[in-house]
């Protein structure tokens, strides 16, 4: 490909479409990196759109959530990146009293990344590498094909001309790589909000200088397994036996346990909202010996407070991680109901999890054929999780954990190794 001049062509974004957050970085040219701030001054934006029914206007990231928080009528939308290794990404759902597709939804989240990239830049972006997960889907590389292809019709529905994808770890490493002063076999831990990725990689200060650095990937694992299933756990392990989860009936027998499952789920909470899940879950009165905890579950679900739990849960979680405990207030609920998350606790919610995790670094360590790595390099919000740090150093003894930057470097890494004549 003939070379451009760096002032005929729009800046090359990186683009972190993220579970949970999204990160863009841009490059002009054979110029420096710059993570671009994209609400206020926050370089990471929630990955969240709020579909508000007064002025049938759309929100974004903590915007979003905010207004959702504050009792505006509406839907909330959040994990939308889970859609793309779904079924749930070729049906369609209401927004504004229209049928939307849900493809449509993701373009439109990034069509605002686009604008606020725009907005930074001074000029229209046409140009992206698109960072995604080792695997969207587990052992299933057809649906795996089907998700890219998603996100990039995604991408150029939003209005991208020219698209590119690499996997997150790796970007992760090129932009660990440019910190570094000595060589290193460094195994990158990416835990997002929904999967977990892993590559060993050799990098280095002269190594960066080759083109080619396809020889210094030595392996990469990853699992389907990230931050919004830690709150998924923590939700039905904490939450939802106060609505009726486990709960056994006057035949002796659980109530069903469909509705807690999905009321814990980021992306399915919506469902819920339909009429005929409401009149599922009213009639599950005869069901439940407590009436109190029906009662509880039919305020939650009329009342939409299924996203106000999860974003609770969420929060209690990063809490819990930090200072050791945590209150969940849920007297929104129900006056004075609340509870408290330890430490304890979260590490053994989150202890059959969490094995999965450190299993396929494990298994990304062995591929490399090493023994250990010389050191561990962390990237993406839930890997500062305590409980996932404790673990990865003790199945890794002696390897430093390098904190790196949790919700930008992707992005940054993204256009690091982008070809100059992309």
């Amino acid at each position: 490909m003939a070379s451009r001049s760096p002032s005929l062509v729009s800046p090359v974004l990186g683009i972190d479409f993220g579970t949970s957050n999204s990160a863009v970085a841009a490059r002009s040219g054979a110029g420096g990196v710059r993570l671009l701030a994209l609400e206020g001054a926050a370089t990471a934006l929630p990955t969240a759109m709020f579909f508000q029914d007064e002025g049938r206007s759309t929100h974004f990231g903590r915007d979003a959530i905010a207004r959702y928080l504050a009792g505006e009528e509406g839907r909330l939308m959040r994990s939308l990146k889970s859609l793309l290794g779904s079924a749930l990404i070729d049906e369609q759902t209401a927004v504004h009293g229209a049928s939307v597709s849900f493809r449509d939804i993701v373009a439109r989240f990034l069509r605002e990344l686009a604008a606020r990239a725009e907005a930074r830049l001074g000029m229209r972006p046409t140009r992206a590498v698109l960072g995604r997960p080792v695997h969207f889907v587990d052992d299933d590389p057809a649906r795996d094909a089907q998700a890219e292809a998603a996100l990039g019709q995604a991408a150029r529905s939003a209005g991208f001309e020219a698209i590119a994808f690499q996997l997150e770890p790796i970007a992760a490493a090129l932009d660990y790589e440019r910190r570094i002063t000595a060589e290193a076999r460094v195994l990158v831990a990416d835990i997002g909000g929904g999967t977990s990725d892993f590559t060993v990689v050799r990098l280095g200060p002269e190594r960066a200088r080759r083109a080619d650095r396809s020889a210094d990937i030595l392996a990469t694992a990853g699992v389907h397994v990230g931050g919004t299933d830690y709150d998924r756990a923590l939700n039905l392990a904490e939450v939802m036996p106060l609505l009726g989860l486990r709960h056994t009936g006057p035949s002796g027998r659980e109530v069903p346990s469909s509705v807690f499952f999905e009321l814990a789920t980021w992306h399915l909470i919506h469902r819920l909202a339909a009429p005929a899940a409401l009149r599922a879950a009213r009639a599950l009165r005869g069901d439940y010996r407590d009436p109190r905890l029906h009662a509880r579950l039919l305020a939650v679900l009329e009342q939409r407070h299924g996203h106000r739990i999860a974003h609770a849960v969420e929060a209690a979680k990063i809490a819990a991680s930090g200072s050791g405990a945590a209150a969940l207030d849920l007297s929104f609920v129900e006056p004075g109901l609340a509870l408290t998350l330890d430490a304890a606790a979260l590490a053994a919610h989150l202890r059959a999890l969490l094995a999965g995790v450190l299993a396929c670094a494990q298994e990304c360590v062995r591929r490399a054929g090493l023994a250990a790595p010389d050191a561990i390099y962390l990237t993406g919000g839930s890997s500062a999780l305590r409980p996932f740090q404790q673990a990865l150093a003790a199945a890794f003894p002696g390897v430093p954990l390098v904190e790196g930057d949790l919700f930008g470097g992707v992005a940054s890494g993204l256009v690091v190794g982008a070809h100059p004549d992309f």
